[in-house]
């Protein structure tokens, strides 16, 4: 027994009263002997039955204790018997050593006790040794664990219901988004009245159907836009038909003069409704950027695309080539300066467009640089043209330089590029205020961060087409020299394969333009000839080819050898003009060692979602990739594995 217990009974406290006693019954003793033999009786009979009580005492407390003791033994082995709690205890090799019943009751088992625990509980594996609480998945129960490594113990608590009512929640999460009917103006052009509104209606009963199906509420917003609402649970179905609509509406209406196509918007991004509202129009407005006819899902931090499979339908209207002219010369006379920069190692295509732009600026009174690293094959006869220049050889500088002259009443133009990772210098975008960008590229999910203008038109041959027609507003008399013009031709000339490829009306439209203000046909010949031994490198990059799927062409160059970017598209266009071939993929390592893809297609094959899958971006029937610390069979594997996982092949 406790002696804080003993004492609080049988203390010094009773010590020194039964002394206290013997005293006064010594002191009675001396007055009359008779009361004090009486008191020595009392004093007797009393320590007797103290002694007799501390007995009891102690015999009734240890009595109580060993009876608690059984009690409390027992409730923990009910405890640990019926707790809703799992408890598991496993060896240093990882076997079960010891478990509750809750535990022998999350399986099949019937004895648990030496087995493997990577045998019973899979799951645990992907766990590693985090203390922190996580879940798994044991047949159709969830359980949170709480795995104790240095105690070699393992907790379990069953969550099935509120990971069901987590999921029900966030299936029943509310999206919005936005669809667009492409060329629905257009489209009615050389059809009369009656076949007309049979399109249309044909297209409109074949997306009620489609809402319908898929549980998604449609309102019409305008005659040509439906707004959409729908679920988490819908929106991942919708994704796992990839939009199916798309398909759909393109075949019902291919026979028409000018086809009609969707575009949709969605966005799970926003905390509030009026936020997914407002991104789900952004989400839109880049699946237009890229040329219609496609869906953008804005998901976290991530966009997936789905369709694309047609190129942009060229716009006959100039009205916004002028107005974007009006306002980039606004721009130009508000500024200090003007700084032009196209994509790192420019092809003619950016440097023709750069110098189109430099000529705007010129117009307009203003000074302007073209930032340029370093000359690579592609633009070396055209730089040692404009080497020799009066005008442009002075208007070349550095990225160096470039960081120097940047201020804030400086403007930026990027032109052939809109992502700010592949332009020379990205330093430039945070030292300057006010960003322009002319590409004709589709947007990707990397773009410039709050520009002043934008010229993006998917549809368009080469930027160097945009530049032309932007020229031609930017005064009455405007007047180009020859190595202006020819440079800006040639870019068209690169990019159209000749006018073999992505040439529409207004290409030709431009290319006149350039013709009559003096564009050179035979520079541009001499500045795209080619040299021998270019031509030799292709030749055994061609020779490597394999066709995948009947119809695809992949090329690997060798291992140990270094190419340019040029003369891997090069390749890529080389293969795609052999017989039977709809598709090419050329790769090849580049001179700062990362591994490059060029892909190429005659349109039956959208090699910009094979691109972007990767981790690059371009058109639908040009794109390209740069890889970093992959071998070029990794590469290869890559994109094998990207063409049968994304369905973009049959």
């Amino acid at each position: 027994m406790p002696n804080f217990i003993l004492q609080r009974w049988h203390g010094k406290h009773m010590v020194w009263a039964m002394c206290f006693h013997l005293v006064l019954i010594a002191l009675l003793a001396s007055f009359d002997w008779v009361l004090g033999a009486g008191g020595m009786v009392v004093f007797f009979l009393l320590a007797f039955h103290l002694f007799r009580a501390e007995r009891a005492f102690r015999k009734d407390f240890i009595q109580y204790v060993m009876t608690l003791t059984d009690r409390i033994k027992g409730a923990n082995q009910q405890a640990m018997d019926r707790m809703p709690l799992g408890i598991l205890l496993y060896n240093k090799d990882g076997r079960i050593e010891w478990h509750n019943p809750f535990v022998r009751g999350m399986t099949d088992e019937e004895e648990l006790v030496g087995k493997a625990m990577s045998e019973v509980f899979p799951s645990l594996k992907e766990l590693g040794d985090e203390e922190d609480a996580a879940r798994m998945t044991v047949g159709d129960r969830t359980f949170e664990v709480i795995h104790r490594a240095e105690e070699r113990l393992v907790y379990f608590r069953e969550v099935t219901r509120l990971a069901r009512i987590e999921h029900r929640y966030e299936q029943d999460q509310v999206f919005f988004g936005i669809m667009h009917m492409d060329n629905y103006e257009e489209a009615g052009q050389g059809l009369s009245d009656q076949n007309l509104t049979l399109l249309l209606s044909n297209v409109t009963g074949a997306i009620t159907r489609w809402a319908e199906n898929h549980d998604i509420c449609l309102r019409r917003l305008d005659s040509d836009k439906f707004f959409l609402i729908l679920r988490r649970e819908t929106l991942d179905e919708v994704i796992r038909t990839r939009f199916g609509i798309l398909d759909e509406v393109r075949e019902m209406t291919r026979h028409n003069p000018i086809p009609i196509t969707l575009s949709i918007g969605v966005s799970t991004v926003g905390r509030t409704l009026l936020e997914r509202a407002e991104n789900a129009q952004g989400a839109l407005e880049i699946a237009l950027a890229r040329g219609g006819d496609q869906a953008v899902v804005q998901s976290g931090e991530r966009m997936l695309f789905f369709g694309g499979k047609m190129g942009a339908v060229e716009k006959r209207t100039r009205v916004r080539a002028r107005v974007i002219s009006h306002a980039l010369g606004n721009l130009i006379r508000d500024s200090e300066r003007v700084l032009i920069m196209g994509h790192a190692k420019p092809d003619m295509d950016a440097m023709g467009a750069a110098i189109g732009v430099l000529k705007a600026v010129r117009l307009q009174q203003r000074p302007g640089y073209i930032v340029l690293d370093d000359r690579n094959p592609s633009i070396e006869r055209l730089m040692e043209a404009v080497a020799n220049h009066d005008e442009l050889k002075d208007r070349i500088v550095s990225p160096e330089r470039a960081l120097q002259l940047a201020g804030p009443g400086t403007l930026l133009i990027m032109v052939d590029t809109h992502k700010p990772s592949l332009t020379i210098e990205p330093r430039l975008l945070s030292k300057v205020k006010r960003v322009v960008v002319i590409d004709h590229h589709r947007r990707g999910e990397e773009f410039v961060q709050d520009p002043v203008l934008v010229y993006l038109e998917s549809y368009a041959s080469s930027t160097s087409e945009l530049v032309t027609e932007l020229l031609q507003y930017q005064g009455n008399r405007i007047s180009l020299d020859t190595l202006e013009a020819t440079a800006l031709l040639a870019g068209m000339v690169v990019d159209t394969r000749n006018f073999m490829v992505r040439a529409g009306s207004r290409t030709f439209e431009a290319a006149s333009f350039l013709r009559r203000h003096g564009a050179d046909l035979t520079m541009v010949q001499t500045l795209l000839k080619e040299d021998l031994q270019q031509f030799v490198k292709r030749a055994e990059i061609v020779k490597n080819t394999e066709v995948v799927y009947d119809k695809i062409a992949i090329a690997v160059a060798e291992e140990d050898e270094r190419y340019g970017q040029l003369l891997i598209a090069q390749a890529a266009d080389t293969l795609l003009n052999m017989q039977g071939i709809t598709a090419s993929f050329v790769i090849g390592t580049l001179e700062d060692g990362r591994v490059a893809i060029s892909a190429r297609s005659q349109g039956d094959l959208n090699v910009q979602l094979v691109m972007e899958a990767l981790g690059g971006g371009g058109h639908l029937t040009n794109a390209a990739v740069q890889l970093k610390g992959v071998t070029l069979t990794e590469a290869r594997e890559r994109l094998l594995k990207t063409l049968e996982e994304g369905g973009l092949v049959e």
